[in-house]
C-alpha cells in the first residue's frame, strides 16, 4: 500500500500512531512553520471555513432554489450537515475527524450556479476543451482559484491543504474518460491541474478512493437522501403517503436506476421503501404544525443514525477494532442500506427534480449561464481581477474559455442572474 498505509513514519503524532505520516501532512507549496496550537488537519478545516468559496454556497441551489423559502437547504447548509455526519462516522472508524470534516465542507465547492443544471450547461460550452465537472472544479478551487497561498514562483496554490485532506476531498480520483468503474462521466481533475493531482495521489492505488473520501461520499449521500426529502415535504412538493402507491413506487424505481443504483430491481426498491415506512419514526402525514415539524426532524435524525450504524457495523465486521485511515481499509455499505439511501434519493428525484413545472425554469437557467459565458468571452474586461489575470495570461482560446468558465462557476445563483441581466 506504499506510503499511505496506516502506521508509517512520524507525521505530528508520536510514531505515527494516529495512522497519518509526514507525507500525508505535506503541502503542495512550502510554508513557514506555524504555531503548534493547531494540528495540520485542524488548520485545513479552518482554511475551508474561512474561504470565500464556502460562503458563496449559501446562495447556490441545493434542490429547492435559494430564496424560494426560508426553510429549504442551500449548498452551504447541506455541506455543514454532511460535515457533521461525516465527522461522527470518521470518529467511530478512527479516521482523523478534521480530514473528513474538511473533505465534507469542500465536496460541493465546485458546483456552479443552479446546481447540477448549471453544471450541465457549463459542460456543454466546454465540451471541446475538457468539459466541466463540479468535482474537478472543486480540486481547481482548492489548489488554484481560492486565494490563500502563493508558490515561490508566484503561481497560486489555492488553500494549500495537506495531501491527506486534498485526497479525502477527491471523490473521483481520475481524469475524464479514465473511470475504472465504467463510463459514468464523472471525473475529478482537468488536464490543466494534472501536476497537483499527481502530487496529491502520489503512492495511492490507481482509481481507488481513500477511506476518508469514502466516508465523505457516504455522508453526502445520507444527508442528501434524508434532508432533501425533508425539504420536499415541508415545501409541499411531496406527501409521503403517496409512497404507498404502486405507480409512485415504480416511478421512484425508475429514478433510482437512472441516477443512483443501476442494478436495483423493482422488488428491491419496494422492499427498501417498505422497510423505511415500517420504521417507528416514519412520518405518515404532515400538516405543517410544530408537532409535525418535530416528527419530521426526528425521522431524519433516526434515518441518519440507522444508515451510519449499519455501515459502521459492516465495516468493523471486516476490519476489526482499531483506527482506520487512508488506504488501510475500505468502507463497507450493506446492500440493504445502499438501497434505502438510493430509494430516498429516488423519491426526491421523482417528485422534485423531474417536476414538469420546473422544466422551463431549468431551461432558462442553462440559457443564462451559456449566454453569460459568451458575453464574457467577448468582453473580458468585465471579469473580476483574478479571473481577468488568468484570461490575460492564457496562451490560447481554450485557456481563455476556462478562465471565463471559472468566473461564471464562482457566481451564486443571484449574481449569475444579475450579471446576465447587465451583460446580456
Amino acid at each position: 500500500m506504499g506510503r499511505h498505509a496506516a502506521g508509517g513514519e512520524d507525521g505530528g503524532a508520536p510514531g505515527g500512531l494516529d495512522g497519518y505520516t509526514a507525507d500525508d501532512r505535506a503541502r503542495w507549496a512550502a510554508e513557514p512553520p506555524k504555531s503548534l496550537a493547531r494540528g495540520d488537519f485542524a488548520r485545513d478545516r479552518a482554511r475551508l471555513l474561512h474561504s470565500s468559496a464556502l460562503r458563496r454556497l449559501g446562495a447556490k441551489t441545493q434542490v429547492v432554489g435559494p430564496g424560494s423559502d426560508d426553510f429549504a437547504r442551500t449548498r452551504l447548509t447541506h455541506s455543514l450537515e454532511v460535515a457533521q455526519v461525516g465527522r461522527e462516522l470518521a470518529g467511530a472508524l478512527g479516521c482523523d475527524p478534521d480530514v473528513v470534516d474538511t473533505a465534507c465542507l469542500a465536496h460541493d465547492l465546485g458546483h456552479p450556479p443552479f446546481g447540477h443544471n448549471g453544471e450541465s450547461a457549463l459542460a456543454a460550452v466546454t465540451a471541446a476543451v475538457g468539459g466541466f465537472e463540479g468535482n474537478a472544479q472543486t480540486l481547481r478551487l482548492l489548489t488554484r482559484l481560492e486565494p490563500k497561498v502563493v508558490q515561490a514562483d508566484g503561481r497560486p496554490a489555492g488553500l494549500n491543504l495537506t495531501r491527506a485532506s486534498l485526497d479525502a476531498a477527491t471523490k473521483y480520483p481520475w481524469a475524464a474518460g479514465e473511470d475504472p468503474r465504467g463510463a459514468t462521466g464523472k471525473f475529478g481533475v482537468y488536464a490543466e491541474d494534472a501536476a497537483v493531482f499527481a502530487w496529491l495521489r502520489e503512492g495511492a492505488p490507481h482509481g481507488r478512493r481513500c477511506l476518508e473520501a469514502q466516508v465523505m461520499d457516504l455522508a453526502d449521500d445520507i444527508a442528501y437522501s434524508v434532508h432533501d426529502l425533508e425539504d420536499a415535504v415541508v415545501a409541499g412538493r411531496l406527501d409521503l403517503s403517496l409512497l404507498a402507491s404502486p405507480a409512485a413506487r415504480a416511478q421512484i424505481g425508475e429514478q433510482v436506476r437512472a441516477r443512483y443504483l443501476a442494478d436495483a430491481a423493482d422488488d428491491e426498491v419496494d422492499a427498501a421503501l417498505a422497510a423505511l415506512a415500517a420504521s417507528p419514526s416514519w412520518v405518515s402525514g404532515f400538516d405543517g404544525s410544530r408537532a409535525a415539524l418535530a416528527a419530521l426532524k426526528d425521522m431524519t435524525s433516526t434515518l441518519i443514525g440507522r444508515f451510519c450504524l449499519a455501515v459502521q457495523r459492516a465495516t468493523r465486521e471486516v476490519t476489526g477494532p482499531g483506527p482506520l485511515t487512508r488506504y488501510a481499509a475500505d468502507l463497507v455499505v450493506p446492500r440493504a442500506t445502499a438501497l434505502e439511501v438510493a430509494a430516498l434519493k429516488g423519491v426526491a428525484a421523482a417528485f422534485v427534480l423531474t417536476d414538469r413545472d420546473r422544466v422551463p425554469v431549468y431551461a432558462g437557467q442553462r440559457e443564462v449561464l451559456q449566454q453569460l459565458v459568451r458575453a464574457l468571452l467577448e468582453r473580458p474586461g468585465e471579469l473580476e481581477a483574478p479571473f481577468a489575470a488568468d484570461h490575460a495570461e492564457a496562451g490560447d482560446d481554450a485557456g481563455r474559455l476556462r478562465a471565463v468558465v471559472d468566473q461564471v462557476a464562482s457566481l451564486t445563483d443571484a449574481s449569475a442572474t444579475a450579471w446576465h441581466a447587465r451583460l446580456c
